[in-house]
């Protein structure tokens, strides 16, 4: 899953180029990253991207190995269960009985392999016994920045792992119930990714949402033909916007999941992002030309000019060629504000 609009991470991140396709935690660019994640799960023609129309030559420039096919790109995004649910269109008619990984694009994933390894069981599991499965993370803190899941009892082990039954979805704590739930064990965070059959998914969208499963019948039926396109633009703008999560997930009838111990962040925020860059002696995360004086416990980005600070602490500081971000690092969400006022003013340019 490979869209976003490029908000979180202004002013690095701009509409034509969200998240996913900036080198952030290294060198290579998070959509690259997850890819190369991948090793021999899948061969390279069992690989699929649903991004949007504006990013999708982008996608394919990172991603030069992948048939131009199995590159989706969305006329408008319609949230995750649109996404999902257009890819399993295009699955099940590559291959019916075809078991989905549904990956965001844009995770930082360490131990890649103990990653497969889970990945693989989560898949083996769903095609032998079916329902919906969600990995999830085991927390390491009382994060309040993510939704949880509560763990049912064990139904079977692969391997090293084991596959719960999933109790429920528990909505972003906070502290107190954080804390609540790392101590208890029995909380994992949600790390929003699945496995399923594509014929699976597709069944639960008819039974929970058929608004959705009518407009995606219509995309799959026209999918290969010249056609696809057209309906496409047509359909897909209609369709329901509504997450995997609360439109799909709470309410299937056949619901797993896999704890899962890897280092894994969402990135979601320029804060986020110090776990993955490199520090210096006073805590400062830097990328680029950066130098910090008497200064401690930054994060400090400069993708042009130099960037100098001193004597500051506890900030977000991110330099562009065109544009400069500073916030506090406990008000690092905010960004998304800073993005509505620019558009409020007008000065799209920069967005």
């Amino acid at each position: 899953m490979a869209g976003g609009s490029g908000t979180r991470f202004w002013p690095a991140s701009r509409r034509h180029l969200p998240k996913q396709l900036l080198a952030l935690a290294t060198e290579t660019p998070l959509l690259r990253m997850t890819f190369e994640r991948l090793g021999n799960l899948a061969p390279v023609n069992r690989v699929w991207v649903v991004t949007t129309v504006e990013t999708a030559q982008a996608s394919r420039n990172i991603l030069p190995e992948l048939p131009p096919g199995n590159i989706l790109s969305e006329p408008m995004g319609r949230n995750t269960a649109a996404c999902a649910g257009l890819a399993a269109q295009a699955i099940q008619k590559v291959d019916p009985e075809g078991v989905c990984i549904v990956l965001p694009a844009d995770h930082v994933i360490g131990e890649e392999k103990q990653f497969r390894s889970a990945m693989a069981a989560g898949a083996e599991f769903v095609s032998r016994e079916g329902g919906l499965l969600t990995f999830g993370v085991r927390p390491t803190r009382p994060e309040t920045g993510y939704g949880y899941l509560e763990l049912g009892l064990e139904h079977s082990r692969k391997g090293e792992w084991s596959i719960h039954r999933l109790r429920q979805f528990v909505e972003k704590p906070d502290v107190e119930h954080a804390r609540t739930y790392l101590d208890s064990g029995g909380y994992l965070w949600n790390a929003g990714i699945f496995a399923w059959r594509a014929t699976t998914l597709l069944d639960e969208i008819r039974r929970q949402i058929p608004d959705l499963a009518s407009g995606l019948d219509r995309i799959g039926e026209a999918l290969g033909t010249a056609e696809s396109d057209a309906v496409l633009s047509e359909v897909y703008p209609s369709l329901p916007a509504i997450s995997l999560d609360f439109g799909i997930m709470e309410g299937a009838e056949q619901l797993w999941t896999l704890p899962v111990n890897f280092p894994w962040s969402d990135v979601g925020s320029w804060t986020a992002l110090a776990e993955g860059l490199s520090g210096d002696a006073t805590a400062n995360a830097s990328r680029g030309r950066v130098q910090a004086i008497d200064a401690g416990n930054n994060v400090l980005v400069s993708t042009g000019p130099v960037l100098s600070v001193v004597g500051i602490d506890n900030l977000v500081v991110v330099a562009t060629p065109d544009a400069v971000l500073v916030v506090p690092k406990d008000q690092a969400q905010r960004v998304r504000e800073v993005v509505e006022g620019l558009h409020d003013r007008g000065w799209d340019d920069v967005l």
